[in-house]
């Protein structure tokens, strides 16, 4: 038990820590010239999470669980600060107190909820609490597929309108994961009733199918966008940031469907 906290750990802090520290690069850059004192914060908060990744790093899956436990309390005091910081944009946003940024309203909250996602991982590690399975799949689907549909939205705005057919396809993402969420919520109303295997299975099933074209998606875009092929304002960085993120929801579906059905992940 004690080395699969330390690897459960290493992993969660390995991946979101590197997508804390984006986030303050990409709020950064929407901020206006004029707004130094929140360009400053994000610097700073880039350097912790850097650190953080950096020392995630440098663990190995022999280090003392009582030092990573020290470490996730570390971390998720940061995570704690970075979660108020993306909240206080937001607030800002919605107030119109930054007429003329370019952060969207929605990708604050949408960072923000990765924040509190990470939060809660490294509490639960600690706790040395894990929700059932049958929960765990519906909630962490709950979770990632918002995520999936609100990546679509911003590709969508991102492109340059002329770029119509990636424009076209990424609304209809947006479509097909806002009802995938709704068919997710509807579940979750449903349990515990809901919550055998058959249906579990197709749920994963299904929901893999369409991260997976999603993700060829992205990675598609990501390289058109590297290549400069194609005409946008998404940060060759960004494209690779939303990827990666359709990539670990991916893995987190092979690793539900194998305790699910006893089989290996792969």
């Amino acid at each position: 038990m004690a080395g699969e906290f330390v690897a459960r750990s290493l992993e969660e802090t390995r991946f979101w820590s590197r997508i804390m520290k984006e986030h303050s690069l990409f709020l950064r850059l929407g901020f206006r010239c004029e707004d130094t004192q929140l360009i400053n914060e994000a610097n700073q908060f880039y350097s912790i999470f850097e650190a953080i990744e950096n020392r995630a790093n440098a663990f190995t899956l022999g280090t003392d669980p009582s030092v990573i436990r020290r470490f996730n309390e570390e971390v998720h005091n940061a995570v704690s600060h970075i979660w108020a910081f993306k909240r206080k944009v937001l607030g800002l946003i919605l107030s119109c107190k930054l007429p003329g940024g370019n952060n969207f309203p929605l990708l604050v909250d949408h960072v923000s909820r990765e924040a509190n996602y990470f939060r809660n991982r490294l509490e639960d590690l600690n706790m040395g609490r894990m929700e059932p399975l049958p929960d765990a799949i519906i909630d962490e689907n709950v979770f990632f597929l918002r995520i999936m549909a609100d990546h679509a939205k911003f590709i969508s705005h991102l492109l340059d309108p002329s770029e119509r057919s990636l424009v076209e396809q990424a609304n209809n993402f947006s479509e097909e994961f806002d009802s995938l969420l709704f068919q997710a919520r509807e579940l979750d109303f449903m349990r515990p009733q809901s919550q055998t295997v058959p249906l579990l299975d197709q749920f994963l099933d299904q929901n893999r199918v369409s991260v997976k074209s999603l993700r060829d998606f992205k990675k598609t875009a990501r390289d058109l966008i590297e290549a400069c092929r194609i005409k946008s304002i998404i940060h060759p960085l960004l494209a690779d940031h939303v990827f990666r993120e359709a990539e670990h929801f991916l893995v987190i579906i092979d690793l539900f469907e194998a305790s699910l059905t006893g089989q290996s992940a792969g």
